[in-house]
């Protein structure tokens, strides 16, 4: 079987920690959006959910930072942040260690990564699991993308890694949903926290609908580092769901900024 499903949304530890301080009707409307998320990967018939996100140094440190990992377990946990804060029950996640060996091994045939059979999530993956399967009862295959210690992964290699899962979910016979989690512009944990470019954005998700793959991966580290932020590092998880997406296009069903949340906060589906 193929995918079933591919998406992206944002994930923002404000989504949660700070919903009481955001505008009302942005919040109201985002919180639709992702609903209407979770019901269209039911409606899938999806058996198994990828999120591809980037860890926040929660599991992986400078002493040993994979480009690319995939989870490889039968459960996980999250948040491992403190759940008073983020607002999100920590509770045991359920995982599918065969079939992420299996569609590990596929993904290696064409694309280099390392897997773990431990992870604990942090918000990346947290925040939109609270929403897109709040009962926790599909199996998730997380994947990571290193987006925060340099040297990072070229844009190209992103592209590659992320045809290499739509290879791997071409070979199995499950049904695959694929969600790409990440910011586009954002500061976080610095003094511009809270800033958005608001342009940037629209300009990155206007090729990002498109899937215009040299448009996307035109983008420097530098340029991005000045016009995005370090969390506009996080564009590598939407390529890599955009290329898996093998050129669909996608309709964004919400993007709006909100301050409040750090980000710009986004939903977007492909039309598989």
């Amino acid at each position: 079987m193929s995918l079933v499903y591919a998406g992206v949304c944002s994930h923002g530890p404000g989504i949660t920690a700070r919903a009481d301080r955001a505008n009302p009707e942005l919040r109201d409307a985002f919180y639709t959006n992702l609903d209407k998320m979770r019901k269209d990967i039911v409606d899938s018939g999806a058996e198994a959910l990828i999120v591809i996100a980037a860890e926040h140094f929660a599991n992986f440190f400078m002493n040993n930072m994979p480009a690319y990992c995939i989870g490889m377990a039968d459960e996980y946990e999250g948040p491992i942040e403190d759940p008073d804060w983020l607002k999100i029950p920590r509770t045991k996640v359920p995982g599918n260690a065969e079939l992420s060996k299996r569609l590990i091994t596929e993904v290696m045939k064409t694309a280099d990564t390392a897997f773990s059979e431990e992870w604990k999530f942090d918000h990346g993956i947290s925040v939109p699991l609270n929403f897109l399967t709040p009962k926790y009862d599909i199996p998730i295959i997380p994947m990571n993308i290193n987006c925060q210690g340099p040297p990072l992964t070229p844009l190209n290699r992103v592209w590659a890694f992320g045809e290499a899962i739509r290879n791997a979910c071409d070979a199995v016979p499950e049904k695959i949903a694929l969600v790409g989690t990440g910011g586009i512009s954002h500061w976080p944990a610095t003094p511009d926290s809270g800033k958005i470019n608001v342009e940037w954005d629209q300009e990155f998700m206007d090729r990002f609908q498109r899937n215009d793959k040299d448009a996307m991966l035109s983008y420097t580290d530098e340029e991005t580092y000045r016009d995005a932020g370090q969390g506009g590092y996080e564009i590598r998880t939407l390529i890599a769901t955009a290329a898996a997406a093998k050129g669909a296009k996608a309709n964004v069903h919400f993007m709006e900024p909100i301050p409040i949340f750090a980000t710009s906060c986004i939903c977007a589906k492909f039309e598989l």
